[in-house]
């Protein structure tokens, strides 16, 4: 059994008052019997709850993690690292995983604020705010991690979407390819929204447009197998594939191979992301890597630089957005566009 309040004070021989003082470092205690506390304190391993701390109005050293999936591997690397770091600068991650569900995420904010997080680091599915805005109305510092949310965030911390998906499409054009479909999911996200831009961008800069954009909701390599496989029997004259990311390119190596051709010699393929999987997929996948532990760490950086302004009672700063380098990571899953089809 816990040891409580009363347990220390029979031990140390001496009031429950006396020992509350010494736990709260309030009122006077003579020396000789703070002595006796703190010795019973330490001998009895005695952790003060954590209802009793909140009640104190003491830090509850918790942060939440809300994100759209956890089963999705760069949101599992991400959640890894964040917990990782958090933990080492002595706070507590409470994670969430809203299964890119609105409702669920509403849900998850009255929980944080049950909970009395001191702050929050969120990657929302939705572009939507208004779910989130009570986190701001308790004023509890938010970091946008992967996507920005207006309005909500304190600081936004993601990489270069955009720019991601300039590379992607200026590999393949600089390789020949004209014939260019896009194959991944989700469609709501606001990452694969914005590389999107950067993919249609240089394609119209050449006078190209995509073969085909096939953008589905369900995330999964079952589901952009499917999406890619219908894309193959549709558009047999495609010589290259984008994937949005690691995943919905991966999918579609398979895909292209089970369609009786060759990666890369009838058709390329490319994704986002640099998961590890990518370099031991067969063969292995030409991408654009994202710096997934670089954003986390410079998130929970972030985070830690507001909870020390909160404390410190200093005014609030304003909202800022950091958009970090993507590399393009040339593997053999990419060629020259075929002469013929």
């Amino acid at each position: 059994m816990a040891a409580s309040i009363r347990t220390i004070a029979k031990v140390a021989e001496t009031s429950v008052s006396s020992v509350s003082r010494v736990l709260n470092n309030s009122g006077y205690v003579s020396p000789e019997v703070r002595q006796r506390v703190e010795a019973a304190i330490r001998d009895l391993n005695y952790a003060p709850s954590k209802g009793a701390r909140m009640l104190r109005g003491e830090a509850s050293r918790m942060i939440g993690l809300m994100l759209p999936s956890i089963d999705v591997p760069f949101f599992g690397i991400l959640a890894n690292t964040i917990e990782r770091e958090l933990f080492e600068r002595g706070y507590h991650t409470l994670i969430c995983s809203s299964a890119e569900n609105e409702e669920h995420e509403a849900r998850y904010v009255a929980m944080l604020r049950a909970q009395r997080v001191e702050g929050v680091i969120v990657a929302s599915a939705y572009g939507g705010t208004a779910h989130l805005q009570p986190l701001v109305g308790s004023g509890i510092p938010v970091i946008a991690i992967d996507r920005e949310l207006v309005g909500i965030s304190d600081d936004t911390v993601m990489a270069d979407h955009v720019e991601g998906g300039r590379m992607m499409t200026r590999h393949l054009v600089d390789l020949g390819h004209e014939r260019i479909a896009v194959v991944g999911a989700p469609g709501h996200s606001q990452p694969i929204r914005l590389r999107m831009q950067g993919i249609r961008a240089v394609l119209r800069e050449h006078g190209l447009a995509p073969a085909i954009e096939a953008i589905g909701e369900d995330h999964s390599f079952a589901a952009t197998y499917a999406l890619a496989q219908s894309v193959l029997q549709d558009h047999t004259d495609i010589t290259a594939i984008i994937g949005t990311t690691d995943i919905a390119a991966i999918a579609a190596i398979h895909a292209v191979r089970d369609s009786g051709r060759i990666v890369p010699d009838d058709c390329s393929v490319i994704g986002f992301d640099d998961l590890p999987e990518a370099a031991y997929v067969l063969p292995r996948l030409t991408t654009v890597a994202q710096p997934i532990r670089a954003v986390a760490l410079e998130a929970t950086r972030r985070l830690e630089e507001r909870l020390q302004d909160h404390r410190q009672d200093l005014e609030r700063r304003p909202a800022s957005l950091t958009r970090m380098p993507v590399d393009l990571i040339i593997r053999e899953s990419t060629g020259p566009a075929p002469a013929d089809i």
